[in-house]
């Protein structure tokens, strides 16, 4: 399971038209991690030629490719040679060609079509009937320790063309009329996906094993992602028919016995993707090739998709009410002073306009003043002004804000960022920030027992910023407001990022989650910080909030509710529940928990707003998340 996972790219499985890669994406303090910037090659003409109406078969007997496939992921023929292995080009990439066998067996969990790797550009044509000889080899797209799923391909081929201008093989129907791909079932046995038994029929992984290389075709698709800076598109079939917890958006939410398997990703490896968002809807059919690559089963298309507006806008919440405080988690992503001009009037419009300016704001991600320039500069000022007055201009309030800037180069991101996370505090409404001076970057806030109850020692100050649990990691900050002369502690939090998780659709089943040990003690260091507020005053008003880098169901998350403390997350229904989306699976990854007295007094409502992440063109990769509560004077 990896949210925010690396896209190495490999030269022979990414071929873009016309669109540069160029963007690193730091999610969650990591940059989900890399990639580096793809070669281009002349796009293949992929027009059918007129067909005739039967193929013209070879009298050599051979290899059938159904055998060179078996039922499973690792070839039973792998590393021998096979010879007059028979087949219909179906589709040509610019380092080898797709052929599939006109006559297949009636067994669906073998694949009829296989990959013959050429290096370069083929001399064949859609259509053509080739007698191809050349080794069996297990591709790995990047490497096996990645935990990736091999892809069966003939390498070193010497073919000949025997016939042009045969018929195309059906594509085969995913989903309704043709084989139902399994909507909750990865894997059902533990262990390498590629030695465990195969089950194509319950085991989503296997399912599309099967088809491996074939031609197949999505009826009534929807979108369920937008389209990544990969240019790939997670698209369900059926519009969403045999697919659970479809949010009203059009979003396809995880749940804990649900990651999903009926997802499907376009690819551009042989034509280029369209620009789409949730909800956006393909008005014909989508065919294609059945490919893997970087952890997913991949559609490469073989005709251009047309699609048609979903409709879906971004959010807007409602003002807070009199007596109402607004308080709001967003992840800015990467921001600083020196970025880019269009992305700050994105964000301020943001705070503004859909946000309804909240009176308190748990930020993530604010880089140092001179952004990634790796020269020492920790100090965050300059970018906290540059937002603040771009609220101001886009018609909003006034904001102050707070935060403790990082030892350098100590906290993760994008090297030289310094990002963090910090208060930005509207002045106009009654919100007080209570200043406690000697709060720095490595010494510990507690709560002490005062005058008024429960305080702390520093506001602002970090929880356990020494503790190892936050090594290249962000530090916890608390801080103490005041509103109606209610006193509430706010916790701002960005957890350890998931990049360097398995991914779903990998070799290791069930995925190995090598970053949870780290939230999860991170998440046990904040727990017994906010019982040490609770053992001085049981009704304390506190709030753990930001980008918690887990979802609501997560041991992390588990441990801060231990405590009492609610995720107002759950308060919605399952099918709402995200506010991040990864490859085509919404899931919550910010959070606002609340003590049990706010939840008892303060009447809570909350919503994650739609704004970034069901959308190609986005200010973050994030949606922010509002909760109010009702605090009238006290």
């Amino acid at each position: 399971m990896n949210p925010k996972t690396s896209h190495p790219f490999t030269t022979r499985l990414k071929i873009v038209f016309g669109v540069a890669l160029s963007f690193i994406l730091v999610a969650c303090a990591v940059t989900p991690t890399s990639t580096v910037a793809p070669a281009t090659s002349a796009s293949p003409t992929i027009t059918a030629p007129t067909l005739a109406p039967t193929v013209t078969p070879s009298k050599q007997a051979g290899t059938a490719i159904h055998d060179i496939q078996g039922a499973g992921h690792i070839s039973p023929l792998a590393g021998k040679t096979v010879k007059n292995v028979q087949g219909i080009v179906t589709a040509i990439r610019s380092d080898g060609f797709y052929m599939q066998d006109p006559n297949p067996d009636n067994d669906e969990a073998t694949s009829e079509g296989i990959l013959v790797f050429t290096t370069t550009l083929p001399k064949v044509k859609i259509g053509d009937l080739v007698n191809v000889e050349g080794e069996v080899k297990e591709f790995y797209p990047r490497d096996i320790a990645t935990g990736d799923l091999p892809i069966t391909e003939i390498i070193k081929p010497v073919f000949t063309v025997v016939s042009s201008g045969n018929k195309l093989p059906d594509p085969i129907i995913i989903g309704t009329g043709g084989r139902i791909p399994p909507n909750k079932v990865i894997k059902s046995e533990k262990g390498d996906a590629d030695q465990t038994k195969f089950n194509p029929k319950t085991d989503g992984i296997d399912f599309y094993e099967a088809l491996e290389s074939m031609l197949v075709q999505v009826n009534d698709a929807v979108a369920v992602g937008p389209t990544s800076r990969f240019r790939e598109i997670p698209i369900v079939g059926d519009k969403g028919a045999n697919a659970t917890y479809i949010s009203g958006r059009g979003a396809m939410v995880i749940s804990p016995e649900d990651y999903n398997p009926e997802r499907i990703h376009l690819d551009d490896v042989i034509l280029p993707t369209p620009t789409v968002n949730v909800g956006d809807r393909f008005t014909k059919p989508i065919i294609g090739i059945m490919d893997y690559t970087f952890g997913n089963y991949k559609l490469q298309i073989t005709q251009r998709p047309s699609f048609e507006s979903g409709g879906i806008k971004p959010e807007t919440t409602v003002k807070q009410k009199e007596n109402q405080i607004a308080v709001a988690t967003f992840n800015v992503e990467n921001f600083a002073a020196n970025g880019d001009v269009q992305k700050i009037k994105d964000l301020a419009k943001i705070i503004v306009e859909n946000l309804q300016a909240p009176d308190i704001i748990g930020i993530e991600e604010i880089q140092d003043n001179n952004g990634a320039t790796d020269d020492g500069v920790v100090d965050a000022s300059e970018t906290y002004k540059v937002l603040v007055k771009a609220i101001k201009d886009a018609g909003g309030p006034v904001y102050d804000f707070r935060d403790i800037p990082p030892e350098n180069d100590q906290d993760g991101g994008a090297p030289g960022g310094n990002i963090r996370v910090g208060f930005m505090f509207r002045t106009d409404r009654g919100v007080k920030f209570i200043d406690r001076p000697g709060g720095t970057f490595n010494k510990a806030v507690t709560a002490v027992k005062g005058g008024s109850g429960v305080e702390l020692s520093f506001s602002p100050g970090r929880v356990t910023p020494t503790d190892s649990a936050y090594n290249n990691s962000r530090k916890p900050l608390a801080a103490e407001f005041t509103y109606n002369g209610n006193k509430l502690i706010v916790i701002v939090n960005h957890f350890n990022s998931k990049g360097g998780d398995d991914a779903l659709m990998g070799r290791r089943q069930p995925p190995q989650l090598a970053t949870e040990g780290q939230r999860i003690n991170q998440a046990r260091l904040l727990a017994d910080f906010v019982k040490t507020i609770f053992a001085i005053e049981a009704n304390a008003n506190v709030l753990v909030i930001g980008d918690l880098n887990d979802f609501q169901f997560s041991p992390p998350i588990a441990k801060l509710k231990e405590v009492g403390l609610t995720d107002l997350m759950e308060i919605l229904p399952v099918n709402e529940r995200y506010d991040y989306l990864f490859e085509g699976n919404a899931q919550a990854l910010d959070h606002i928990l609340a003590s049990p007295n706010l939840m008892k007094i303060a009447s809570p409502e909350f919503k994650p707003m739609h704004i970034n992440s069901e959308f190609a063109l986005r200010a973050s990769d994030h949606d922010p998340l509002v909760a109010r509560f009702t605090l009238p004077p006290k």
